[in-house]
């Protein structure tokens, strides 16, 4: 049988699959400063990953912001590119989420379905007849529909080769946290907007679903909460910035998230910026 030839991509993405493990043992505990910045969106995912804050009594799968990855691939076409690849190669799932118009997170595949696993388990004494949704879910609509949301009838159809659906299964996905209806959850979503104030806009759409993170609503809150309580502290700062080393070691009142992961987004997002100085990278909040 003639060998098909592997193509560069493919010998590009083996070799950083061969190497992100020791690139993630060796910046795990580095400072921001000197891991702020990757030339490759895989491995900047994977080495976010590795640095996900761990959070007590929050039972959630490491998930990475899109404006994280903004702020340390400088090709933000590359970022999206390479996403997309890997959205399609179903290695990540990419979720819509409502703290901003412009927010998503990204969680890999691994990660996902780990996290579906703790749902069943921890709905298998609830709802008996119906669980089998679940593996529904995971095997029919998971693999084939890749985009951040769903409509009603599609989400019937693929969950139909499962077996005979009701809305008892749909209610179910919902509570589970699994999909998040655009009506019932009205999608009132808070826009950060400059200096660092919010708007709210409404989402709403009977027809559509939300694929969404279980258990991800108590870090939505902080995760808008912390946004605001450090923009305060730089604008309150007399020059509007602060050195990164000794900001990256504060700790914020609102939010569960650490600093590290704060200040990717903002950065990512243009709300701050890092800036080269002799004395090391200093964040500054950014001009209107």
């Amino acid at each position: 049988m003639e060998t098909i030839p592997e193509s560069s991509t493919a010998r590009k993405r083996r070799r950083d699959e061969e190497n992100v493990q020791e690139s993630e043992d060796n910046d795990e505990a580095l400072p921001l400063e000197q891991s702020l910045t990757f030339s490759d969106t895989l491995v900047a995912l994977r080495i976010m990953r590795a640095q996900f804050p761990q959070i007590e009594k929050v039972s959630v799968q490491p998930f990475i912001l899109r404006s994280q990855l903004y702020s340390s691939v400088k090709d933000r076409t590359q970022v999206d590119r390479e996403l997309e690849l890997l959205r399609r190669d179903k290695v990540l799932r990419i979720f819509k989420l409502n703290t901003g118009q412009d927010d998503h997170a990204i969680m890999f595949m691994d990660d996902y379905l780990h996290q579906i696993e703790r749902i069943i388990k921890r709905m298998e004494s609830k709802k008996q007849d119906e669980l089998p949704v679940f593996e529904w879910f995971r095997t029919h609509v998971i693999t084939s529909k890749l985009e951040p949301s769903i409509d009603h009838e599609e989400l019937w159809t693929l969950l139909s080769f499962g077996g005979k659906v009701t809305d008892e299964h749909i209610s179910l996905l919902i509570n589970a946290g699994l999909l998040e209806n655009m009506v019932d959850g009205l999608q009132s979503v808070l826009v950060l907007t400059m200096p660092f104030t919010f708007q709210t806009r409404q989402l709403i759409d009977p027809n559509m679903y939300w694929f969404a993170i279980p258990n991800i609503g108590s870090l939505l809150k902080g995760l808008s909460q912390g946004r605001k309580e450090l923009l305060s502290f730089l604008n309150r700062r007399r020059y509007k910035e602060m050195m990164l080393a000794p900001l990256e070691k504060k700790r914020l009142r609102l939010s569960p998230l650490d600093m590290r992961f704060h200040l990717r987004d903002l950065i990512g997002a243009g709300h701050v910026k890092t800036v080269h100085t002799p004395s090391g990278l200093v964040v500054r909040v950014s001009k209107d």
